[in-house]
């Protein structure tokens, strides 16, 4: 039931201009899914909706449609913009950002997705990721090196 109402969701918001959770139940409604103030808004959460301006100047509720490869551009750029070196121990990758960008560098890596690493820690300039072995760690490090000059 939530898939094919999430499915409705997407589909009326690209067909109407809804602007409030009001309007959204309300379609729904005359599509057959009777749904509580919270599901609306805990299905807003989970679909990843916002609001954008429409054409008329109002706000209404739109659907992230990026394709992977253009997230994935972002993320690495993220990486190179706020990378300043890398050193390891062991199976921990230790990555030096620009300071206050740690976080975002270290979310990066989280969205591209290596599996080699199995979880980062990051404070203000510093970011700490635990790899599954050492050879995985060098492996890493050469990826994220090719990254830097590409």
């Amino acid at each position: 039931m939530k898939s094919k109402r999430h499915v409705k969701i997407l589909e009326l918001i690209e067909k109407n201009n809804i602007e409030t959770q009001e309007e959204l139940s309300e379609h729904l409604e005359k599509e057959g899914f009777f749904v509580t103030q919270a599901t609306v808004s805990r299905d807003i959460r989970e679909l990843g909706l916002y609001k954008v301006v429409g054409r008329e100047g109002r706000q209404k509720y739109a659907a992230l449609r990026e394709k992977k490869a253009n997230l994935e551009e972002k993320y690495i750029r993220v990486f190179k913009e706020g990378c300043v070196s890398m050193d390891m121990a062991q199976n921990i990758l230790v990555i030096k950002t620009v300071s206050g960008m740690a976080m975002a560098v270290a979310a990066s890596l989280d969205a591209i997705g290596y599996s080699e690493i199995v979880g980062s820690i990051a404070g203000d300039d510093t970011i700490m990721c635990a790899v599954r072995s050492v050879e995985d760690t060098e492996r890493v490090m050469e990826k994220l090196r090719r990254l830097l000059v590409g």
